[in-house]
């Protein structure tokens, strides 16, 4: 098989898991805390932290690999302006991403044997819900980076 086939299919799989796990779990667990169902947050809480896990992680840690295969192979400059900031963009989403797993974590354990929603599970679902939207956006701008890749500066 082709190399640089091979390493944007492999770019492309990862962001998609990456981008729809992070999706679908944020969904999941608005939409558990919403209904403030305590043994509903808590399974989905569980579920959340092992989707990190199985899905999030793998695919964080492939996606860097396999843009750096992607950008050797291609012929690019490690320090193209659009690559530099797409660097920054994806080091805040993790800086974001990395308090939320301990977040959803807390929500998780602090909900395990609990009849009514403790207050620090909403006050660490509310720091968790802020810090998805810095890291949504940065992924988002780091796809339009990618697909159009501008000189943003010479």
């Amino acid at each position: 098989m082709d190399p640089y086939l091979t390493a944007k299919w492999l770019h492309i799989l990862s962001s998609t898991v990456l981008f729809g796990t992070g999706i679908g779990t944020a969904f999941q667990m608005v939409w558990a805390m919403r209904s403030g169902e305590v043994r509903a947050i808590q399974t989905t809480a569980r579920g959340v932290v092992m989707a990190d896990w199985i899905f999030t992680t793998p695919a964080g840690i492939t996606q860097p690999l396999t843009g750096v295969w992607l950008v050797w192979l291609q012929g690019y400059s490690l320090t193209e302006s659009w690559l530099i900031v797409t660097y920054a963009l994806y080091a805040a989403a993790f800086a974001c991403w990395a308090p939320v797993v301990k977040l959803q974590i807390r929500i998780r354990d602090l909900t395990a044997n609990a009849t009514t929603l403790p207050p620090q599970a909403k006050r660490a679902f509310a720091i968790w819900f802020f810090l998805g939207w810095p890291a949504f956006g940065a992924l988002v701008m780091v796809f339009w980076l990618m697909v159009n890749k501008p000189a943003l500066w010479s």
